[in-house]
């Protein structure tokens, strides 16, 4: 699968048996399984500006539905994309992923050094 040849990037079932791609530990793209979606359509996480970028050059792949609207994400049609978009498209969500996930890495450190310290009376006063 073009995603898993990303670095670090791991294959997980969701609670509902789907299959999804996971980058430290944030989702980076999955199979769609709300109603609202097409059949055998790919969800994946870019930004809201790529994605009106995409809508605009390539409505007969990729589209929104109203449940996905307020999410980072786009819908792609896997039967209209074709590989090299595919690895584009899935490139970009890994890149915003490690960002995402770089910073709830960070944001796990600094509250457990938080609570460190605070347990310890060493924090800032």
């Amino acid at each position: 699968m073009i995603g898993l040849a990303l670095p670090d990037v791991e294959a997980v079932t969701r609670y509902d048996g789907s299959p999804v791609l996971r980058l430290g530990g944030c989702f980076m793209a999955g199979l769609a399984t709300h109603r609202s979606a097409e059949a055998n359509t790919l969800v994946v996480r870019v930004g809201f500006d790529d994605r009106e970028l995409l809508l605009e050059d390539a409505p007969d792949i990729y589209y929104v539905t109203d449940y996905y609207q307020a999410y980072p994400l786009v819908l792609a049609r896997l039967s209209q994309v074709d590989r090299d978009a595919l690895s584009d498209l899935l490139s970009v969500s890994w890149h915003l992923t490690a960002a995402k996930a770089g910073a709830r890495g960070r944001s796990r450190r600094q509250d457990k050094s938080s609570t460190m310290a605070a347990r310890h009376g060493t924090g800032r006063r």
